[in-house]
């Protein structure tokens, strides 16, 4: 694989888990528990999506073929999509968000902190900018992981379940391929199993402090690398696609 192609599919990647987990948290827009925490989600999804432009622009930019970043988010199949599966995940609750952002912005904290010394000066400039929203979600949802762990009885049985649940999920964040090998070698990559330790190390002391148990290590679910998803992956398509697909020369 020549670096020209590694480097289009790495920023579609980090495209695509910006997109598909700022539209999932952007479908609780007047959802939230409370008013403040509304505002707080739909920011924040406001954040993956301002990413995820960047990122595509970039993999466009990259690729030159005359595309754009809308090309890349609305007129690709499901199976051209390589976002971690656990972006995807239906929100059950509001326990099963914070669940999985929690996971999320441990792991995106410590990856674009590293990226920031990407030799690839985009890579390291969307990095830079991410750094700073990933904080605020780190925290964010560290604080809501206390609160609930540590408040009544049915929160802190929700906040254990929705733990349970996507834990099999998270081993897919760390898993690279033939991209990563070429740009790690050119200094533009990370290897992720730098960050594991890392990441596993926050997120076991957030869940131990919400006096919740970690999740037992079992079977993992993979297949977002391959463009193999879940169900989920293509109702979210059909409904953010929908308008591009319907009117493909439309201009706004």
């Amino acid at each position: 694989m020549k670096k020209q192609e590694a480097i289009y599919n790495y920023a579609l990647r980090l495209g695509d888990n910006s997109l598909v987990l700022g539209h999932r948290l952007a479908e609780l827009c007047s959802k939230g528990p409370i008013l403040e925490e509304d505002l707080a989600l739909t920011n924040m999804a406001l954040d993956h999506i301002g990413r995820a432009q960047a990122f595509l622009n970039y993999a466009a930019q990259v690729e030159a073929k005359n595309k754009t970043a809308d090309d890349l988010a609305y007129k690709r199949g499901e199976r051209s999509f390589y976002n971690n599966l656990i972006m995807e995940l239906p929100d059950k609750d509001f326990a099963s968000t914070i669940a999985r952002q929690l996971i999320v912005s441990t792991f995106e904290y410590f990856l674009y902190t590293e990226l920031m010394k990407s030799k690839d000066e985009t890579i390291a400039a969307i990095s830079a900018k991410a750094v700073k929203e990933v904080r605020y979600h780190l925290a964010h949802s560290s604080d809501w992981t206390c609160r609930l762990g540590e408040g009544t009885d049915l929160s802190h049985e929700k906040m254990q379940r929705a733990f349970n649940d996507v834990w099999m999920f998270t081993d897919e964040l760390f898993e690279m391929n033939e991209v990563d090998e070429v740009l790690i070698k050119e200094g533009i990559a990370i290897d992720l199993n730098s960050i594991k330790p890392l990441w596993f190390n926050h997120v076991k002391e957030v869940i131990e402090e919400a006096t919740l148990k970690l999740p037992e290590t079992g079977y993992m679910q993979t297949g977002g690398r391959k463009g193999i998803h879940t169900e989920y992956l293509g109702h979210i398509l059909s409904e953010m696609q929908y308008l591009q697909r319907a009117y493909p020369t439309a201009q706004w």
